[in-house]
C-alpha cells in the first residue's frame, strides 16, 4: 500500500485521539455499525480531500465499514495531524497523502496521488480535488459518479463550475445541510477559531476590540464567542441585509477602512479573496493580530503586505511578525490558513459528528440513488437532514414533541381560521 506520512511512529498516540473524538461522536458510530452490517458502498473507490484529523479518521473508518475503497489527502498544508495520518495507514489500512507544512508542490503531488487510484467518488472541503480532476486529470472525469462537498468555499467554486458548464459530476452540498452550517459553521468554527487564536498568542481577548470580517454563519459564530470573551466586536460586511442582523445581534459594523485603524486582533471568515488589503494592514495599529479561518490564505492580501514590509521573522510557533515600513507591526497567524486547524485542531467532535453523518449519508445516497443526477450541485436531502438531527437529539438523551393529528390537519388547511 502506498502512503506518505510524516512519521509512522506516531501511530499509536494517534489511534488514542481517534478513539477519544469517536466518544464524542454518537450519531456517526450508529451510522458505521449500520455501514458495517449493509455494506452499502461496497465496490465504490472513493478519493477523499479533507482536514486529516480524529474526527475525519472516524469518517474514513465508517465510509471503509461501508466497503468503500478509500483514499485520503489534506484539503489543506497545515490542517493536518500527523500523528491521526499515521494512525489510518497502520491501523485501518487506509492510504493516507498529508503533512502537516507540505509545501505547495507536495500538497498537489498528494492530491494527484489519490487520484491515480480513479475513484468513481469524491469527498472534497474546497473543491481542490475536484478542480484539480476537472484540469489536470481530466482524463478521469469519465469515470467519476458522483462526489460530496463540505464547505462554503466549495460550494461556491463548483457552483461557478456548474453555471459555466465546466462540472462534469453531480456534486451534494454537504455544507448546505442545516444539521452542517447551523452547528459546525457557527459554534465549531466561533470555538475552535478562539482557541486557534488564543493557542496561537496567549493573549486576553477581554478588553479588546476584535474585528470580524463577514456576518455569514461562521462570522455569527466568531462574533459570538469573542464577545463572550469579553471582546468588543466590530463587524465588516458587504450584504447590507447580514450588515443589519449584526447590528441587531448589538455588535458595532463599519467599512474596513474604520476598523483596520481600531482593531487589537483581525479575523477573515468570508470566502472571498483579499478581504484585508495591503492598505489596510498599513493602517493597523502597532502589534495588531491578524488571522483567516476561512478555507484558504486568499482572504489576507500576503503578497501586498510583504510589500510594505521591511523584515519578517517568526516569533513564535504559528506567528509571523512583519515588521512594516511605517514603523509599526502586524502579526500574522498560521500563515493565514485556517488559524483553527493550523494553531489548533479544528472543530470539537460533537459538531463534527452532524457534518460527517451528511458526508456518509449524502455518500450512500450518491451511490444508491445518484445515476439519473445531473451535473450541477444539489442540497443534502431533506430526509437525511431531519434524521440526523433526530438521532442528534436522541444521542443526547433529548425529546421533543411531535403534531397531533388536530394540529397536522390545521396545519394543512385553508379555511380553519381563528
Amino acid at each position: 500500500m502506498e502512503y506518505d506520512v510524516k512519521d509512522m511512529g506516531l501511530a499509536d498516540q494517534g489511534a488514542g485521539r481517534i478513539e477519544w473524538a469517536t466518544q464524542s461522536m454518537p450519531v456517526l458510530n450508529r451510522i458505521r455499525k449500520r455501514f458495517a452490517d449493509e455494506r452499502p458502498l461496497a465496490g465504490a473507490t472513493l478519493a477523499a480531500c479533507l482536514h486529516v484529523t480524529t474526527e475525519t479518521a472516524a469518517l474514513m473508518r465508517t465510509l471503509a465499514a461501508g466497503g468503500a475503497r478509500v483514499l485520503l489527502c489534506a484539503s489543506n498544508p497545515l490542517s493536518t495531524q500527523d500523528d491521526v495520518a499515521a494512525a489510518l495507514v497502520k491501523n485501518d489500512a487506509i492510504p493516507v497523502f498529508a503533512i502537516k507544512g507540505e509545501d505547495h508542490e507536495t500538497y498537489y503531488r498528494h492530491i494527484n496521488a489519490v487520484l491515480d487510484a480513479k475513484p468513481q467518488y469524491t469527498m472534497d472541503d474546497g473543491a481542490d480535488l475536484v478542480s484539480t480532476l476537472h484540469s489536470d486529470r481530466s482524463e478521469l472525469v469519465g469515470g467519476v459518479k458522483g462526489g460530496t462537498e463540505e464547505t462554503t468555499t466549495g460550494i461556491i467554486r463548483l457552483k461557478s463550475m456548474a453555471a459555466d458548464g465546466a462540472l462534469k459530476y453531480p456534486i451534494i452540498a454537504v455544507n448546505d445541510a442545516r444539521t452542517k452550517h447551523f452547528f459546525d459553521n457557527r459554534y465549531g468554527t466561533g470555538q475552535s477559531t478562539i482557541d486557534g487564536i488564543i493557542r496561537a498568542t496567549n493573549r486576553l481577548l477581554a478588553g479588546s476590540i476584535f474585528v470580524v470580517c463577514g456576518y455569514g454563519w461562521c462570522g455569527r459564530g466568531l462574533a459570538m464567542r469573542a464577545r463572550g470573551m469579553g471582546a468588543n466586536v466590530i463587524v465588516t460586511e458587504v450584504d447590507p441585509t447580514a450588515a443589519l442582523e449584526a447590528v441587531m445581534d448589538g455588535f458595532s459594523v463599519m467599512p474596513m477602512d474604520e476598523a483596520a485603524r481600531a482593531g487589537h486582533f483581525f479575523c477573515t471568515v468570508t470566502g472571498n479573496i483579499n478581504v484585508i488589503r495591503k492598505d489596510h494592514f498599513a493602517m493597523m495599529r502597532d502589534g495588531a493580530i491578524v488571522a483567516n479561518s476561512g478555507h484558504f490564505n486568499v482572504e489576507l492580501d500576503l503578497e501586498g503586505l510583504a510589500a510594505i514590509t521591511r523584515s519578517r521573522r517568526v516569533i513564535r510557533p504559528f506567528v509571523e511578525e512583519y515588521a512594516l515600513e511605517n514603523g509599526r507591526s502586524v502579526n500574522v497567524l498560521g500563515e493565514g490558513r485556517l488559524v483553527n486547524l493550523a494553531a489548533a485542531e479544528g472543530h470539537p467532535s460533537s459538531v463534527m459528528d452532524m457534518s460527517f453523518a451528511n458526508q456518509a449519508l449524502g455518500m450512500e445516497y450518491l451511490i444508491q440513488s445518484g445515476a439519473g443526477l445531473e451535473n450541477r450541485v444539489y442540497p443534502v436531502p431533506e430526509a437525511i437532514d431531519r434524521r440526523i438531527a433526530q438521532e442528534k437529539l436522541a444521542a443526547m438523551e433529548v425529546n421533543i414533541d411531535r403534531l397531533t393529528p388536530e394540529q397536522e390537519k390545521y396545519l394543512a388547511s385553508w379555511n380553519m381560521g381563528t
